[in-house]
């Protein structure tokens, strides 16, 4: 039976930078947490010790991977808890040396020693990690891997039987990208139309109506957040925010209030072809300087990539489509949604193994896909589209310097989203007979090229630019 993947497990909304470092720790946490709820013993622990080990020890500072264990732990919520909120739970914990465990009692907590950072990988991912809680009785260990955008895993044969549970009754079950252009056919539907009967059997419509536009608020408010704030970043590199430079040379002496009006407005700003570049590039600049500085995004599908698909999106409703609506919206974000779910099937989504392909790459197909049916595009199209943009995507590798999502970062997802575009534009201009290279043939390509990748150039810091620039260059 095929694993059902919502749009809403490729699209979450949660707190920057990484959706496999930061967002798959902290609800690792949350999980925990219930374990120790559910075996009944929350109220015996006296101490919690959190084992990071491979890729989130090596770039887990730089991820603010042990303060998304400790912000988990404490019981808050990535989606919900106010940004502003984050560095008073965290300093509290770091001045009074206890953890408020679960939101509902004080025990003692130590940064310096109930967090370690192991070098060493365990053998199920590359992204593992340990709780143990500590009580008078016995200790309990529970271990989870962070597999990339945020999904959690446990490698027990008790977990596969939980994601048993997660296999059901989609009426469009869809593992591959021919399974999926096969309904289209048999059904004379689009590709959004499918994910729409898909999603109707795990939630009703007014509830897939106020997900969809909770999530694209997001996006618009995190685009919003990112083009109004100038500075510089947090973490050591000292990178210079850009779009708030960017768009003030764009927008002018415009006035606006609100997201909402701000749309407005730049919808009538001049649009010739360098503007156009610039107001993509900024839409996604905005966005991971946002998740850079611990901010909420959307992952789409990880927060590494999290700038491509709004971007493109915003392209299509203020440059492409003035009386683009909600409808546009949701179709677009549907489509972009099973497209990332073939890919995690299919491949992987996580950087630390496939490289930054994983991210990028995949963000890239989904809004180059996403795009191209909102433009008219059919369901051939749309899988072209994803096509190109994921075979020049190939091989990227993922070297963020001092392990902060930042650079190369914050550039890719400009260039991600440009190429989507691109890729649309390619395949809508294409007869789909004359392909050469189906989508699902990608995918396999993107995974072996993922295995053959050498594993420091797989989020670890320890290649690429991560070691051929360093801090101190910076």
């Amino acid at each position: 039976m095929t694993e059902c993947i919502s749009v809403f497990d490729m699209l979450k909304i949660g707190v920057g930078p990484s959706s496999s470092h930061t967002l798959g720790p902290w609800r690792g946490a949350e999980r925990f947490l219930n374990e120790l709820r559910a075996g009944g013993i929350f109220e015996k622990v006296t101490r919690v010790k959190v084992d990071l080990y491979g890729s989130l020890s090596l770039t887990g500072k730089g991820h603010a991977t042990d303060l998304a264990v400790m912000l988990g732990l404490s019981g808050a919520d990535p989606e919900y808890v106010p940004i502003e909120d984050i560095a008073t739970i965290i300093d509290d914990i770091n001045l009074n040396r206890h953890i408020f465990l679960g939101g509902l009692r004080y025990i003692p907590f130590s940064i310096a020693t109930d967090i370690v950072f192991n070098k060493n990988f365990l053998p199920f991912h590359a992204n593992g990690f340990t709780f143990t809680a500590y009580t008078p009785d016995a200790d309990y260990t529970s271990t989870f891997y962070s597999i990339g955008g945020g999904f959690v895993v446990k490698e027990e044969p008790a977990a596969a039987g939980n994601k048993e549970e997660l296999k059901s009754a989609f009426p469009f079950p869809i593992d591959k990208a021919d399974e999926l252009l096969a309904y289209t056919i048999s059904e004379n539907s689009k590709i959004s139309e499918i994910v729409y009967e898909n999603e109707k059997s795990l939630r009703s419509e007014e509830q897939i109506h106020h997900e969809l536009m909770r999530v694209w608020n997001t996006m618009l408010e995190c685009m919003y957040t990112g083009c109004h704030t100038e500075g510089v970043l947090p973490g050591g590199l000292n990178v210079r925010r850009r779009a708030f430079d960017m768009h003030k040379g764009l927008i002018g002496e415009a006035h606006y209030n609100s997201p909402q009006e701000w749309l407005q407005t730049i919808r009538h700003t001049e649009v010739k072809f360098r503007q156009i570049l610039k107001w993509v590039s900024c839409f996604a600049l905005a966005v991971n300087e946002v998740n850079a500085a611990l901010g909420r995004v959307v992952t789409a599908p990880t927060n590494g990539s999290a700038g491509v698909i709004p971007a493109v999106l915003m392209y299509y409703m203020v440059i492409e489509n003035h009386n683009a609506d909600e409808k546009h919206i949701k179709q677009f974000l549907m489509v972009a949604g099973v497209i990332g779910s073939i890919f995690k099937k299919g491949a992987t989504i996580s950087a630390a193994m496939g490289g930054c392909q994983a991210e990028i790459g995949v963000s890239s197909a989904m809004a180059a896909a996403a795009l191209c049916e909102v433009m008219g595009g059919t369901p051939e199209q749309c899988l072209m589209a994803a096509e190109i943009a994921m075979e020049h995507h190939l091989g990227m590798t993922c070297d963020p310097i001092g392990g902060l999502v930042q650079v190369p970062c914050i550039e890719r997802n400009t260039m991600g989203a440009i190429k989507a575009i691109n890729a649309a534009e390619l395949a809508l201009e294409t007869d789909p007979k004359n392909a050469k290279v189906p989508l699902d043939k990608v995918v396999n390509t993107m995974w072996q090229t993922a295995q053959d990748m050498n594993n420091k150039y797989k989020e670890t810091s320890e290649g690429g630019l991560a070691v051929a620039v360093n801090l101190a260059d910076c």
